[in-house]
């Protein structure tokens, strides 16, 4: 169940909860929004969808934002909040927002955390170099010969996700395999943590 507080005209949270909320809890929220009412249709009736445009986090993203707006209401003695999220108005034509975080609603309804995704069917790779390219993993070669020799050793194909899982733990972000240096503590060079 999503309860919506705020003004509909500018922002509205919108409040997962498991279950229904008392009239106590409903109060605690209106305080931590802001005074941010509940909207409703008419008085004690609690709104099911607001149809109009927002601008929000994508519906399969919960955002950090919530993730601790949820722990403060743990803290304030509210139970069955599953997320909670903020949605800020926009005309029907704006399209100034960041894609990848955010989408744009034409209604705020029930159904906003729902993600109706199927999952992709495994993608076997033929040519690891080819993929590498295509998807821009930046492998070098000396990676890419390492995994065709896994390939013939496991006598399988690798999975798209298996190419991109190897390719970011062995990012240089998280390897630093860029880093050759070495350093000198007291005039003596002492041994690196990275990859030479």
């Amino acid at each position: 169940m999503i309860n919506f507080f705020g003004n509909p005209n500018s922002k509205v949270f919108a409040v997962q909860t498991t279950e229904e909320l008392s009239k106590e809890d409903k109060n605690k929220l209106t305080w931590l929004f802001s005074c941010s009412e509940l909207v409703s249709k008419e008085t004690n009736k609690q709104v099911a969808s607001i149809d109009d445009f927002f601008i929000g986090p994508r519906s399969a993203m919960i955002t950090p934002w919530s993730t601790n707006a949820v722990e403060i209401t743990e803290n304030m003695g509210i139970s069955g909040i599953k997320r909670i999220e903020e949605f800020n108005h926009v005309d029907k034509d704006f399209s100034d927002y960041d894609s990848m975080i955010f989408q744009k609603f034409s209604i705020l309804d029930q159904n906003i955390f729902s993600v109706n995704i199927k999952p992709e069917p495994i993608f076997l790779i033929d040519d690891i170099a080819a993929f590498n390219l295509k998807e821009g993993l930046a492998l070098n070669e000396e990676e890419i010969t390492y995994l065709e020799g896994v390939s013939k050793k496991i006598d399988r194909k690798l999975t798209d996700s298996e190419v991109f899982g190897f390719s970011q733990v062995n990012s240089e972000h998280c390897r630093h395999k860029i880093f050759n240096g070495t350093f000198v503590i007291d005039g003596e060079e002492k041994t690196t943590l990275f990859l030479k």
